[in-house]
């Protein structure tokens, strides 16, 4: 039996650690060849191209047009066509209430975690329309496409954005065979959220508003991500599909 994404040319962005290096090796498991994303760690992305093994690195900005052309470029000629699986993991968050917030940050989560998104997607698009092929875009969003989180509006306003531009298009690609998911993570423990990984009693604090009372592992997300990637969710597309042990539920909401 072939695994799921055999011959298949994945691009995972900001994929030298957390749930992205995670994704980026259960793709490689799967059978796809992995291109990993990272900017301005060479060491870890290489750690990762050798735990991996079928992976190449490309250093690459995300928010940069011409970079995210020149990679998706290089990753076409490196794994011999272009990439048919794109995962759009790069996000970035730090907190500022509205009051505070300096517009240069309010611009740099945007351009990393929404324009970056865009950017992939449009070149992803563009190289499986001009080879007439097939392929899946997986967005990583979050619970806080629908969940608003005060000091982090500039993250929940990329977030929410994604939703709707994913939906966008995965319209315009459906003809195509191309589909487009969102994957939303609630709380995973993960670099970005060292401090739950630090601080017991916040931790506790965050898992009290999970029904299923614990946070989440990348690998589970990035299980997830390889299942819409595959066949067996072929008929998925436009939505998006929540990780989070029950967030979206509003637990302490009576």
């Amino acid at each position: 039996m072939s695994a799921p994404l055999s011959g298949r040319r994945a691009l995972v962005t900001g994929s030298a650690t957390g749930i992205g290096r995670a994704t980026a090796e259960r793709l490689a498991a799967d059978g796809a060849s992995v291109v990993v994303n990272y900017v301005g760690n060479p060491d870890q992305a290489k750690s990762a191209v050798e735990e991996i093994g079928h992976a190449i690195a490309i250093e690459a900005d995300v928010s940069n047009e011409d970079q995210v052309v020149a990679m998706f470029g290089t990753a076409a000629d490196e794994l011999g066509g272009p990439i048919d699986l794109l995962v759009n993991n790069a996000g970035i968050e730090k907190p500022f209430k509205l009051v505070d917030m300096p517009l240069d940050e309010w611009q740099k989560v945007l351009n990393v975690n929404l324009t970056g998104a865009f950017l992939c997607a449009r070149e992803a698009a563009r190289g499986m329309l001009a080879a007439n092929a097939k392929g899946v875009i997986v967005n990583v969003s979050s619970v806080h496409e629908v969940i608003p989180w005060p000091s982090f509006g500039h993250y929940c306003a990329s977030k929410g954005g994604m939703k709707l531009f994913a939906q966008t298009i995965a319209r315009e690609l459906a003809p195509h065979g191309i589909r487009v998911v969102n994957v939303g993570p609630g709380a995973i423990l993960t670099p970005i959220n060292q401090d739950l990984i630090d601080d017991a009693e916040k931790r506790k604090a965050v898992e009290d508003e999970i029904p299923l009372g614990r946070t989440g592992k990348p690998e589970e997300i990035a299980a997830t991500i390889a299942w819409v990637a595959g066949p067996e969710a072929d008929y998925i597309t436009g939505t998006t599909i929540f990780v989070d042990g029950g967030m979206t539920l509003y637990p302490k909401f009576i």
